[in-house]
């Protein structure tokens, strides 16, 4: 006789017609300028202009909110990178401050202008997948704003 397999099914502790966002694919997606919600269209018509809608599935990405975020992100990156190559070098080389600002001023505007697209993909990837900001098909009002009432009597 054979075993039957069967597969693990998922458990919802909701009742919801909602289909589930990975948060990881997602970020991937927006990382490679790639519609999150497909992986098929692209992500951006301009260097960090998203487009309003995806060409492939619809999906609209005009009301993300990446804000100020994504350049927080690549400022602690490349301060890492930057500042252990800038220490690395000292301990191996002896340069003159003009020889640290030649390499190191194009190594960090060139590798902020490389990671900023991927990384504001990524947020927009981030916030599609958590249903933020208009992506989960409410208004983007805070929660704990109580709905207004008439006057009492």
């Amino acid at each position: 006789m054979q075993a039957q397999h069967s597969t693990p099914e998922t458990i919802r502790f909701q009742q919801t017609d909602e289909t589930d966002r990975p948060v990881g694919r997602s970020i991937k997606r927006g990382l490679i300028n790639r519609c999150p919600a497909c992986g098929e269209g692209r992500l951006f018509r301009a260097f960090l202009k998203s487009v309003d809608a995806c060409a492939a599935c619809g999906e609209r990405m005009d009301h993300h909110r990446a804000d100020d975020f994504p350049p927080y992100i690549v400022v602690t990156i490349m301060g890492h990178l930057v500042l252990g190559g800038f220490m690395m070098t000292e301990m191996l080389l002896t340069l003159s401050n003009w020889g640290h600002l030649a390499i190191w001023v194009p190594i960090t505007v060139i590798g902020s202008l490389a990671l900023m697209q991927p990384v504001k993909g990524a947020v927009i990837g981030l916030q599609w997948a958590l249903r933020m900001h208009g992506f989960g098909g409410h208004g983007d009002a805070p929660e704990d704003e109580l709905p207004t009432r008439g006057p009492s009597a």
